[in-house]
């Protein structure tokens, strides 16, 4: 047995181990898919750095293989451009914006989307495209189209895909317009995260099919939902356990800004500890009340800026052991948060299972409890 293979059997003899994925046939997926053809070189976070920089691993560098074999994310682009193969030597700093995701992760959600064999699945964004391989290992090419916007990243995939044998349908474009020659599937599946269920995904799951997809925000909190389709344009939800996050699709993501300039503003004490919103529920119900901002910050010292407004919230500790409040501009951003904040801790807060969404062509409604509880729209 090559190395390859002993380090693919003992990865997948450990996602059993964990539970983290139970159904044979894709484990049976991890120990057939060779990961280092989709991520032959890669990037590592240097710890300690500030700003976050990144040191390339090359294909045959000391720890290389280990390291794909590694239940870890995989950083593969910074920027929307870099590569590890362009950094000549050293460090670089910059966003990732392609990855390939740990697999225990994504094989989870493959088995959480209840995908079988016969079932025709639409994947957005193909990414590396090591779960694309896993799809078609499991569903067969012919079941499986996937979408990825970039082009040299989706073009690095379909190499990597056939290297590995497969030949599923690919498409370079912008999956959230969903398959641009149509069609009926039985199931989607979203490698990105998304600020609201795009319209055409509603229409091209067919009744009774099923959208696993994660719900992000310009503040960056996140919660996977798994919706039923239950009519050409509506589908309703439940949010899963754990803690999933994606990067957010390009078109979805904040628009670039200016340095931000705090600001003077109207000031009185806060009605909530701001440390609050530095938890994975806390962070995401803020994000749900304000939409359209950007959290920086921790603890008791919390920045809130409207992209879209110019508004600005932010907290500061007082001499007395509370917290100060100052807002400025149309939206009184710590309002909002503050009387979501509230809700969500007046019904126990709850993790993010214990929420659902309502979809259809009008509104976009994530709610706590039941569907008649209280709730947010999505800004669609």
């Amino acid at each position: 047995m090559s190395t390859s293979a002993q380090l693919r059997a003992a990865m997948a003899d450990g996602l059993t181990e964990d539970d983290k994925v139970t159904d044979p046939a894709w484990i049976g997926a991890a120990r057939a898919v060779p990961r280092e053809l989709f991520a032959g070189s890669y990037f590592v976070p240097v710890a300690g750095s500030v700003p976050t920089s990144y040191r390339p691993v090359r294909e045959g560098a000391s720890g290389w293989l280990e390291g794909i074999y590694t239940d870890q994310t995989l950083i593969t682009q910074l920027d929307g451009h870099t590569r590890p193969d362009d950094v000549a030597e050293g460090t670089v700093t910059g966003s990732p914006s392609s990855s390939s995701t740990l697999p225990s992760l994504v094989l989870r959600m493959w088995q959480q989307l209840d995908a079988r064999p016969g079932h025709r699945v639409i994947e957005i964004g193909t990414g590396t495209g090591l779960s694309t391989a896993y799809g078609a290992h499991c569903l067969g090419d012919a079941n499986l189209t996937s979408i990825e916007y970039d082009p040299v990243v989706g073009g690095a995939a379909a190499e990597a895909i056939k290297a590995a044998g497969y030949a599923p349908r690919l498409i370079i474009g912008d999956g959230l317009r969903g398959d641009p020659d149509g069609g009926q599937y039985d199931r989607l599946i979203a490698t990105c995260s998304v600020r609201y269920i795009p319209l055409p995904w509603l229409y091209q799951v067919k009744p009774g099919g099923k959208i696993l997809v994660t719900l992000s925000g310009w503040s960056y909190a996140n919660a996977l939902a798994l919706l039923n389709v239950t009519d050409p344009g509506e589908a309703t939800g439940r949010f899963l356990p754990g803690y999933t996050s994606f990067m957010i699709a390009r078109s979805h993501d904040r628009p670039p800004r200016p340095t931000l300039a705090l600001l003077p503003g109207e000031e009185r004490p806060s009605r909530i500890d701001p440390a609050t919103l530095d938890t994975w529920t806390g962070g995401w119900v803020a994000q749900l009340a304000a939409p359209s901002a950007e959290r920086m910050g921790a603890g008791g010292q919390q920045v809130l800026s409207d992209v879209a407004t110019g508004s600005q919230a932010r907290t500061a500790p007082d001499p007395d052991g509370g917290w100060t409040v100052t807002q400025r501009g149309p939206l009184r951003l710590w309002d909002r948060v503050e009387e979501a904040m509230q809700v969500w801790q007046a019904a126990g807060e709850p993790h993010q299972e214990g929420f659902g969404i309502t979809v259809s062509a009008a509104r976009q409604r994530v709610w706590i409890g039941t569907e008649d509880g209280p709730g947010w729209n999505l800004p669609i």
